[in-house]
Order: structure tokens, then sequence, then C-alpha cells
């Protein structure tokens, strides 16, 4: 994704790279006076923006063009409305200084108050994928500019007009246009966007194109978020309702041709349900249609296919057509019948391992659940999980999953609850968006204390006696024994009788 800095310019992107870097010095001359703004009011325009979003809704889903409107709607014009009032309803308290009172203060600070401000960072580059391309980044821009910040936003692949539709939503409700640039698709786009100078960045991506922004951000210590790729895990529990847990899956495969970074790939089912899981999936495959992918996706679905089939893999049986390739790629949905000889091909298969945007997922039968979590664990990313069974076996087991969402008897849909937060683990990335935390990601922490009178005993000189009272004193407040700290307060008492403070 990032494969250059600040100090690099391809002399044939100069033009490009001048106009990212003239926007985003845009962005940051506005973001003061936004910041400046009271957070009611900039709720009042995020507010505006939502109702600007429900008034456009049909326009607004029109411009993905990559699957029906209707299914935009409901996928990801929904939801951004929803992360709006989600907003409108919460910001101001979560934003607001939190004052601490005289809990908790030590009672050599007696005298002192203190509180924690929340401020915005500045500029905020938001680097959008191309599968969510309205959701993902409105939901982010939504928070950036609640908290005070501006947000250029890089669209990924297809996902400009998605996003400069929200931007043009976002002016006739009053925010300003600057603070909030849409640059072109292209890689260079970011990389000039980086190079112009920012203050933090959120992006939605790949692991590949992760380490290559934070190799990127690490000369000037930018820090980021990065919400990366997945290939989540399904546990499927003695005592599920597997026709429930045939229609998630299928529905998995299904929605957005399964280019989800949570979508159902890898299904640890109970040896006892495998069959009987596996036949409603057959059942359910021929009423999913193929998916258009990339021709990078395609080979590599290709590839781990080939894999999967071959006698070495220990895969009792391939269900599902494969892959064709016409130019610009496309999958068929396919299902695995995965390791019948357990963990040990469990741990190596391809399939199980990589992160996979094409509709293509591994039943795996296991003993239980210890095998279940022990052939998981062999995945580096740890995005979602579900979970179908009984919901107080699920919950006992939920603390053991490597998740950064987990799902009980549901798949992808709870997790676009506006209240929830959103983000991995491993090499599903770091930090957090959406939700409250994923709020106050886009803030900055500031510490104030304030001190009145001119009591400072802490200014003086060390004294040859001071050793004994300090001493004291951490015995009186902090010793385990009664006895000790009642000596010690005594010994403190005295101390100060005798020399002063």
């Amino acid at each position: 994704m990032i494969e250059s800095n600040s100090t690099v310019a391809l002399p044939s992107l100069s033009e490009a790279a001048a106009r990212v870097k003239a926007r985003v010095a845009e962005a940051r001359a506005a973001q003061p006076a936004w910041a400046a703004q009271p957070v009611a009011e900039r709720l009042a325009a995020i507010r505006r923006l939502r109702h600007e979003i429900a008034n456009a809704a049909h326009d607004l889903a029109a411009t993905v063009a990559h699957r029906p409107p209707a299914e935009t709607l409901i996928a990801e014009v929904l939801p951004l409305a929803d992360g709006c009032r989600f907003l409108e309803r919460e910001a101001a308290r979560l934003l607001a200084p939190r004052r601490l009172g005289r809990r908790g203060r030590p009672v050599w600070l007696a005298g002192t108050a203190a509180e924690i401000r929340r401020e915005p960072h500045g500029v905020v580059l938001i680097v959008a994928p191309s599968n969510y391309p309205l959701l993902l980044p409105g939901a982010q821009l939504a928070q950036a500019l609640a908290a005070g910040n501006a947000a250029p936003v890089k669209p990924g692949a297809g996902g400009a007009a998605a996003m400069r539709m929200l931007v043009r939503l976002a002016a006739a409700a009053g925010i300003d246009p600057r603070l909030c640039p849409v640059f072109d698709e292209d890689v260079a786009s970011g990389e000039a966007a980086i190079g112009a100078g920012i203050d933090k960045l959120v992006l939605t991506g790949s692991a590949a194109t992760g380490r290559k922004v934070l190799a990127s951000l690490a000369p000037s210590l930018v820090p980021a978020v990065m919400e990366l790729s997945g290939n989540d895990a399904v546990f499927v529990l003695d005592g599920a309702d597997l026709d429930l847990v045939a229609a998630a899956l299928a529905f998995g495969l299904r929605l957005n041709g399964s280019a989800t970074c949570i979508a159902p790939r890898r299904v640890f089912v109970a040896r006892t349900l495998a069959e009987p899981l596996v036949e409603r999936l057959r059942a359910a495959l021929p009423a999913i249609p193929p998916a258009p992918i990339p021709l990078p996706v395609a080979r590599q679905v290709g590839r781990l296919l080939d894999e999967a089939r071959a006698p070495s893999s220990g895969v009792a049986e391939l269900i599902g057509g494969g892959v064709a390739t016409d130019g610009s790629g496309c999958a068929a949905t396919a299902a695995i019948l995965a390791p019948s000889g357990g963990a040990a091909a469990g741990r190596t298969l391809g399939l199980l391992r990589e992160d996979i945007f094409a509709p293509v997922m591994s039943v795996v039968p296991v003993t239980d659940e210890e095998e279940a979590l022990d052939i998981a664990a062999c995945c580096p990313y740890a995005l979602g999980a579900a979970i179908f069974g009984p919901v107080e076996r699920a919950r006992a087991l939920v603390p053991r999953i490597r998740a950064g969402s987990v799902t009980v008897n549901d798949v992808i849909a709870p997790t676009a609850d506006p209240r929830l937060p959103f983000g991995g683990r491993g090499e599903s990335g770091f930090g957090t968006t959406r939700g409250a935390e994923g709020l106050l990601e886009m803030t900055v922490l500031k510490s104030v204390t304030y001190r009145g009178g001119r009591f400072r005993p802490h200014y003086q000189p060390l004294r040859p006696t001071d050793e004994t009272r300090f001493l004291a004193y951490v015995q009186a407040t902090h010793a385990p024994a009664w006895r000790t700290r009642t000596r010690a307060l005594r010994d403190l008492i005295l101390h100060f009788a005798r020399h002063g403070v």
C-alpha cells in the first residue's frame, strides 16, 4: 500500500502529490475552528448529516456498484445512520472532561484538583477498503469529526463515489468540506497524504498493507489504528441447531460475495455433527451465486483449493465449483469437509491460515472443544469468531477464544451494533473503530492538575532527617500489618513535632 515516505516523490506524480498536500494543508487549517466549536454544535451537525443520509439513502446506496442497492441499504446505509445517532446520544458524555474527586488521591497531594481531557488529534487520515466503501470509512469519518478532527479519506478501489457523495451530504449538513477531502483511489494518493503530515491514521485493509503503512508512519511516529484481515472461526457445539448453523454459514458466504473480513471461514464441529451439517451445506450451496473476485484473489483461492485437493492434505471432500478465471476472476462457492486426520492437517492447511476474500469455507470435524481451540490457535488472524450451541456452554467458551469480537448463535450482523467497538488481535491488527472506544481512539489524552495556595513542601531541599520521615510515611500508608502502620504513624507525628513539615 505505502512504499514511500515524505522524502520520496516520483516526478510523474508530483502534481497529483502537490494537490493532495494542498488539501491536507487546507484540512489542517480548517480543523482548529471546527475543534473550537462546542461538542453540542458538532453533534448537531452530525444529526443533520444523519437526516441527509436518510433523505438521500437511495442515491447513496446506488454509489456502491458491486452489489444490489437493497443489500447496500441494509449493510451500509442503515448501520452508518445508526452510528451517527449513537454519536448524537453518547459523544458529549464520552468527550467531556472527567474530573477526579478526592477519592484515591494521595495524602501528599492534598489541595490539588485533577481532570482528564479528551482532545482531537488534528488531522486523522482514513484509508478505506473496497468491500464496504461507505459504512467503514463513513463511520470512522463521523467519529473523527465528532471528536473535532479533520478527516481526509483515501478510498479503496471503487469507493470514491460513495465517499464523495457522503462528504457532499456533510457539507449540506453544515460541515466544512475542507475538513474531509476525498482523494483518488490510487496508492500514490495515500502515500502523498502521509507525506503531507498527518496526526493519526485509521486503516482498514489487509495485513500486508498494514505492514507497509506502518513502515511509512514509523519515521514520524504517527499513531495508527489497524483494522486488518481475518479468517474467522465458527465453533459448533453439541446441542447446536444445525439448520440455524447452515443458514448462518450460507449467509456468510453470500453476503457481499463473501468479501467480508468477519465472514465464517473455519467451521469447527463435533465429529458426530459434521456429516449432518455438511449435508445441509451441500443443499444450500446451489442457491449461492458465484462471486466476482479480483484476479489475484482468484489465483490465491485456486492455489489453496489445489492444496486442499492434494492426497497429502487429509481433506475428505471438496464440495462446490472452485474457481473460474476469465481475466477478471470469478470464484464459485466451495466448502471443505476438512482434515479427517484432525489437528495435524489443520495446522498446516492454507485454507485455515490465510486471509481469504472469496466464498470459500472449511468444515473441520473435531473431537472436542480442546481440539477445536488447538487448531484455531494455529491461525495468525484473530478478528472475529462465532459460537453456535447452548448459550451457557457458549458463554464458558468465549474467554478462551482469541478474537476481537465473538457472536453467539449468529454471524456478522450483530457486529454492526453502533455501541460495539470493532478491532482485531494478532495479524488482524490493533486499535478500535466504532462504539465508545472507537470514538475515544479519535482523541488524545491530556491530564491536568490544579493547585491553589503557596504550600509546596516538595520545593525544599532534602534534609538529613527526611529519609526517616519518608520511610515512616510509606509504612504508615502502605504496610500490611496494622501494628506497623500504627507505629509508623506515631513516629511520623513525633517527627513533625520535632522537625516541622
